[in-house]
């Protein structure tokens, strides 16, 4: 989810049990799961990896990511007070040291918990559920989308979310956020 591995990226049950210390049993069971939720791809021989998304799934999950989010952020802002709103800022400068430091794994951590403390106030965790089960989908190419952008500055639509949220703004809310989970998404599809 947080873009740790590459698309493409072969695993081992072995691998996975000895870097969190579990047996094979647990590494399975996390393995099948991970699978069915898309995060992870088995072949027929049963060789897993990191998902290598096609234009046509990224376009894709950037459409589910847009309708899921816009909802989400559009059912959080009648709850969005001022501490969230600072917290969600400070969220947003930890994004900012991440990409002076070029770390693409504590961006994309970071950017998705600034998105998760949004949602969490729409109370709605069948929405995010879904939204996160996207999130899963498209780790490794956020790091792959990360590695392209080679961005200075965090992205301008979080200044727009933060604004919207500040103004009780929805529709500047969802134009904001149907922006931030669309457009670097975008640049992968070759």
């Amino acid at each position: 989810m947080h873009g740790e591995l590459a698309p493409g990226v072969a695993l081992t049950l072995r691998g996975i049990g000895k870097e969190y210390d579990v047996s094979m049993t647990p590494a399975r069971e996390a393995v099948r799961r991970l699978v069915a939720e898309g995060a992870l791809m088995m072949s027929a021989s049963g060789r897993v990896s990191t998902p290598e998304l096609s234009n046509e799934r990224i376009e894709e999950l950037a459409a589910l990511r847009a309708l899921l989010e816009t909802e989400l952020a559009s059912r959080a802002l009648p709850r969005a007070h001022l501490a969230l709103i600072e917290r969600l800022t400070a969220i947003n400068g930890t994004i900012s040291e991440a990409v002076v430091k070029g770390d693409s794994v504590a961006y994309i951590r970071s950017n998705l918990e600034f998105h998760r403390t949004l949602y969490l106030r729409a109370q709605a965790p069948a929405m995010l559920a879904l939204a996160e089960t996207v999130w899963l989908q498209l780790g490794p190419t956020m790091r792959k989308l990360y590695g392209r952008m080679r961005q200075g500055t965090p992205p301008e639509s979080h200044r727009m979310i933060l604004a919207a949220l500040r103004a009780g703004d929805e529709a500047g809310l969802r134009v904001a956020m149907r922006t931030d989970v669309t457009k670097g998404l975008r640049l992968l599809m070759t």
